[in-house]
């Protein structure tokens, strides 16, 4: 295999993971545990947190090739042939198996890879059934309201309300936004999530909504902070 074939099947790997969000999320989960652990034993979370976002975008892909397919989505790896469906199952395994160890094993112990471990759960249900349903949105509640949990159980504390709230509402409100751009493939394909049944208006103006909420929440706690 030469060097661009290399390159072509990385790229798709992290295409497939949804690289973009999941940096995003390992990015935030480093920075919530320097506020509990030190350098090192963040990046340790941050990297456990990491496989198992993995696992969240590979599942997803893999579950949706076949609509992918049929809709013909050519930037998706699975169908473009850069990676296959096979290859694709078992980097899930060797990602869950090192996700769930690295919980096990570094800072976040029993409890902390207990809360992740539900987590992945919750957003797995997602990729699985709930995406299609008027339930879709209580994964992204769900799931990013234990991610600050399982760091901060891990320290044998418990996050503020604020931290989760705003946590939950930025989560919620990229539920509603993700889905837009494919909002019509996914009626025509029967994938009737929250977002879809309200339509692209109702859902933008949830998103704004939810966002401000957060937005809100987190400038209140920061004055907070200032005059206290």
């Amino acid at each position: 295999m030469n060097l661009r074939a290399i390159d072509a099947r990385i790229s798709g790997y992290a295409k497939a993971a949804h690289f973009g969000p999941t940096v995003l999320v390992v990015s935030i989960s480093f920075f919530i545990s320097l506020t509990q652990f030190s350098t090192i034993k963040s990046a340790e979370i941050s990297v456990a947190i990491f496989a198992g976002q993995l696992v969240v975008g590979w599942t997803n892909d893999l579950i949706d090739f076949p609509l992918d397919a049929a809709a013909k989505r050519i930037n998706k790896p699975l169908v473009a042939g850069t990676i296959n469906a096979a290859n694709l199952r078992r980097a899930i395994f060797i990602a869950l198996t090192f996700a769930l160890f690295l919980s096990y094993m570094g800072p976040m112990g029993i409890k902390g890879t207990a809360v992740h471990t539900l987590g992945l759960l919750s957003a797995t249900a997602y990729n699985i059934k709930l995406k299609k349903t008027v339930l879709s949105i209580f994964p992204y509640i769900v799931s990013f309201g234990l991610m600050p949990l399982a760091v901060y159980v891990s320290a044998r504390h418990r996050p503020n309300l604020w931290l989760e709230l705003t946590f939950i509402t930025f989560a919620c409100s990229f539920h509603f936004l993700n889905v837009i751009k494919d909002l019509e493939w996914d009626l025509a394909q029967g994938v009737l999530g929250l977002p879809q049944r309200l339509g692209k208006t109702r859902s933008i103006f949830l998103a704004l909504l939810l966002a401000s909420l957060g937005i809100s929440i987190a400038i209140s706690k920061w004055q907070e902070m200032r005059g206290a």
